[in-house]
């Protein structure tokens, strides 16, 4: 086989409906998290919120780091209408997909100026029906296809995603500067339509049967124990703790050793550097003198074009060499592009940059944003076991965010402190330990392969 029938033929699985599938359920999932988070802060400092208040803002992010806690909830509990007619993960995801429209047109309504509270809890119900809706579908998306397309999988829902960032950054800026912020959010919440007509598309992945399920858990807890637990005879309550809990737990570290423990640090450390900087940089755009048009134009649509090049090459990268290496690349690259922004702070101190500058430094930013998000995500999936995968892509995904959303709630300080520049070049530094994980991860993998 030549190599441009390679590529042709893998760019191909781009085109099977389980892929498409999650490319249209990625914008669901992408919609709301802009909304919640750098169009949120715009919004805010547009109206002359302090930046020490809108950094605080960060801290509703954390609900996508803690939705652990009731992902087992998710993954066991069937919807007594909504699960009949769409089974246990279509439903979930319909059911996050309704508490987004309703916190986004809750916030349309309100004034920051005089209701800053108010805007504060319907952030935190769209982000919390947003990470329930994440529960559901990342479940969903490891379910529906095979090992081998999780890395196209992981593209599409990337696309997806990047696509509704687009439309929930520079379209609510756009539609801000031509007229307000709740018809922003007004129009935002609408969007979330689509999210439901892709369910109503989409297939329900196969699951084990709850015999399967109770055997298979019984055998895992009965090897832990090192006697017969006997599971059916106890009582509703403590079959439902340790399958939906502890059954997932158990899986992982026995799966992984004490190597587990490692992997796990990994997750928490992979992001910290870009969640960090992410919070401010469009008080950092608008800082430097940037209209929200010229953001729009520059940051969003433009980098945009940028994340999609960087994540459809990843997944093509992921096929022909694994994840390992697209991994570390990715790692790399994030932690470099953070010294550009601190590079464009100083800049600034002069006087507005040009635009050029604000291009060069998104599209780096954003190419390395694509291929990092999406060999994460494809290293996520592999890690999961299908028979747990909500609760346990739940628990990587909450430490992925968790440290991230922690430090970033002072980012606001840091800047109020010290400066852009030295705010960037910090976060560059919370790059490293990524990268030398990176690198202990895959001689972990060539060790095991020997």
């Amino acid at each position: 086989m030549t190599s441009l029938n390679w590529w042709r033929e893998a760019l191909q699985i781009y085109s099977r409906k389980p892929v498409v599938v999650i490319a249209f359920l990625g914008f669901a999932a992408g919609l709301p998290f802009l909304l919640v988070f750098s169009t949120l802060t715009a919004w805010l400092r547009d109206v002359g919120v302090e930046r020490t208040a809108i950094g605080f803002f960060a801290w509703v992010g954390i609900t996508y780091s803690v939705k652990v806690f009731w992902a087992p909830v998710v993954d066991r509990l069937s919807l007594p209408l909504l699960g009949r007619y769409l089974g246990q993960r279509r439903s979930w995801i319909v059911l996050g997909q309704l508490g987004i429209a309703a916190g986004l047109l809750l916030m349309s309504t309100l004034n920051p100026q005089q209701s800053l509270w108010l805007i504060a809890l319907a952030a935190l119900l769209v982000a919390f029906s947003s990470s329930t809706q994440d529960v559901a579908l990342d479940a969903f998306r490891i379910e529906s296809a095979e090992e081998t397309l999780q890395g196209a999988m992981s593209a599409a829902y990337i696309f997806g995603y990047r696509l509704a960032l687009l439309v929930a950054g520079a379209g609510a800026l756009y539609i801000a500067e031509w007229g307000n912020w709740s018809l922003a959010y007004f129009c935002m919440a609408m969007l979330m339509g689509i999210g439901v007509l892709s369910v109503l598309w989409a297939d329900e992945p196969a699951h084990q049967t709850r015999a399967e399920r109770d055997a298979s858990e019984a055998e895992m807890v009965d090897a832990v124990m090192g006697r017969p637990m006997h599971l059916a005879q106890r009582p509703r309550w403590q079959r439902w703790l340790l399958g939906a809990v502890i059954c997932p737990l158990l899986e992982f570290f026995q799966r992984n050793g004490r190597f587990a423990l490692l992997m796990l640090a990994f997750i928490a450390l992979f992001r910290l550097s870009d969640i960090t900087m992410g919070v401010m940089a469009n008080p950092f755009y608008l800082d430097l003198g940037y209209s929200k048009a010229e953001i729009a134009s520059v940051a969003k649509i433009f980098g945009f074009f940028m994340t999609i090049f960087g994540s459809a090459l990843c997944g093509v990268l992921v096929v022909r060499f694994g994840i390992m290496r697209p991994l570390l690349l990715g790692a790399v690259m994030v932690a470099a592009t953070n010294l550009l922004f601190a590079a464009l702070a100083v800049a600034g101190s002069t006087g507005t940059p040009s635009l050029n500058w604000l291009a060069l430094v998104i599209s780096a930013d954003n190419l390395s944003g694509g291929i990092a998000s999406t060999a994460f995500v494809a290293y996520l999936s592999s890690l999961a076991n299908r028979h747990y995968t909500a609760t346990q892509y739940a628990l990587f995904s909450s430490l992925m965010t968790l440290p991230g959303k922690f430090i970033s709630g002072f980012s606001g300080w840091v800047v109020d402190g010290f400066g852009y520049s030295e705010f960037f070049t910090l976060a560059a530094i919370l790059g490293l330990p990524a990268i030398v994980l990176v690198l202990v991860l895959m001689r972990h993998q060539r060790l095991r392969t020997v």
